[in-house]
């Protein structure tokens, strides 16, 4: 009798089959709101970038809506955003993503929904983004978690603005000193 399929690591990923030039790009059209970009880079458990690493994500539009199913506010979502991104990393670890600064959800403060893919692991990993200049982090209650307090500050992005745009670095460590916040989903 066949057993089950063992698990198989997510990784490394093959880029063309993943990746789609301009995923990564959520400013085609005119959406609504303030642009900006969220780099980084993803480190493994040794400090090391991940070259074959893949972010995912999924994010409210300016008014703090998604254009998703789920939402009961939908029908007011921003028609020219979708909210979804997909950013492989370079042979450097580096991640760009080009988006529009979420508005806040109702009793959150603003946030980007990321999801991880990398070589060596089971399943993918699942954190936030928050941004180190919102009032409304004091008040979110996922940043007010007892099992986030002691390491919150690896779920906000910092503003930088290099280069002459608007951009957050979020920098993400898989394991080891300065791990990221992971949650389940």
């Amino acid at each position: 009798m066949p057993g089950q399929t063992p698990s198989q690591t997510v990784g490394p990923f093959f880029d063309f089959g993943l990746i789609n030039p301009g995923e990564e790009n959520l400013l085609r059209g005119e959406p609504a709101g303030d642009r900006i970009t969220i780099r980084g880079v993803v480190f493994d458990g040794d400090g090391a970038p991940v070259p074959d690493a893949m972010i995912e994500t999924w994010q409210a539009d300016a008014n703090g809506i998604y254009n998703h199913p789920a939402d009961p506010r939908r029908a007011e979502a921003d028609p020219h955003f979708t909210g979804f991104a997909r950013a492989a990393t370079d042979p450097a670890g580096e991640y760009r993503i080009r988006t529009i600064r979420p508005g806040a959800v109702p009793g959150q403060a603003p946030h980007i929904n990321v999801r991880v893919f990398a070589r060596g692991m089971l399943i993918h990993a699942y954190t936030r983004v928050y941004f180190e200049d919102e009032a409304a982090n004091a008040g979110d209650p996922v940043l007010n978690l007892k099992a986030v307090s002691d390491r919150r500050d690896t779920l906000i992005s910092a503003r930088d603005n290099t280069g002459g745009e608007t951009a957050y670095r979020f920098d993400i460590r898989l394991q080891g000193d300065g791990e990221t916040v992971f949650f389940n989903p």
